[in-house]
């Protein structure tokens, strides 16, 4: 039997995410040594899905790996967010991994830059979802046994009442005409909390879904506002 190759899996906490890691825990060509995540200094959440530091580190515990978490800065420039993340490199470099895992499905520009920042560095960037349909994948997570939940919405797309939804075929069933059924185009986020490789459920609550803007500087200069409906994850009363 061949050995299992070490790897680093970069963890959002979502439903790709997952799907991609129990896919890759599944075939053992990989020995996944940790999860990697980032977190906003600030905030103490993940920057797109929003996901609570504690919730991530529950998320590890009931997957059975261990999570390195890299923080950002607050409002941090790109120039900080490669250089927090060369670190993380060297360190899991020193330790033989030479594999970094990613759940994307087919944004060419999101791998590219992956592969433009890590192939230099002597990373072989994996990609288990790579190229298929996201259709196609979204079955493949419901028939997982996965469970996972919207916690953040595009607002132009997707109200508040997508917010809080189990992802499953009848949240997809609903989704606009145009709106991907994975969300890759970041139309909405989710999290991932039971089923597959995870040993207990993860436990939490949702606050109510609020609306929230925010204010992005492009390159020529110009601002350009987004909206996003989002609900609060919190500590569940049982936990």
């Amino acid at each position: 039997m061949e050995p299992k190759i070490p790897a680093v899996f970069n963890w959002s906490g979502g439903k790709d995410s997952a799907l991609a890691l129990y896919r890759v825990l599944q075939e053992g060509v990989y020995e996944v040594v940790s999860l990697l995540t980032t977190v906003c200094r600030d905030t103490r959440r993940s920057p797109m899905h929003g996901i609570p530091i504690w919730l991530l580190r529950r998320q590890a515990g009931s997957i059975g790996l261990p999570l390195e978490v890299v923080e950002l800065p607050a409002n941090g420039s790109m120039e900080e967010y490669e250089a927090a993340m060369s670190e993380a490199v060297d360190r899991f470099k020193e330790l033989g991994v030479r594999h970094f895992i990613f759940g994307d499905i087919c944004l060419e520009d999101v791998r590219a830059y992956r592969e433009r920042r890590l192939v230099p560095c002597g990373i072989t960037v994996v990609e288990p979802l790579w190229g298929r349909d996201t259709k196609a994948v979204a079955e493949e997570f419901f028939a997982s046994g996965l469970r996972s939940v919207v916690v953040t919405t595009n607002a132009a797309l997707l109200d508040e009442r997508f917010v809080g939804r189990e992802y499953d075929r009848a949240f997809v069933a609903e989704l606009p005409e145009g709106v991907d059924p994975c969300g890759e185009n970041g139309e909405f986020h989710t999290v991932c909390y039971a089923g597959g490789m995870f040993r207990i459920p993860v436990e939490f609550s949702l606050g109510k879904p609020l609306r929230r803007t925010y204010s992005a500087k492009l390159e020529d200069g110009t601002v350009q506002k987004h909206a996003y409906c989002s609900a609060n994850l919190i500590l569940s009363e049982n936990s």
